[in-house]
């Protein structure tokens, strides 16, 4: 299985969000990745997702 096409800053980010060490997010199944984002998004409604889209709209 070859390692996820993500920027290291990315990977760096979202092992220290998910809780899971560099390595296994690294080599963890795409569709596992995704599953897991789902559900830390789905965790946390109250949060907005994109907080810079406020400069955009002004």
């Amino acid at each position: 299985m070859k390692p996820l096409n993500i920027s290291p800053d990315t990977a760096v980010k979202l092992a220290k969000h998910l809780g899971v060490p560099l390595e296994h997010l690294m080599h963890m199944p795409q569709h596992i990745l995704l599953q897991k984002l789902a559900e830390l998004a789905s965790s946390k409604p109250g949060e907005d997702p994109a907080p810079d889209s406020e400069s955009e709209t002004k």
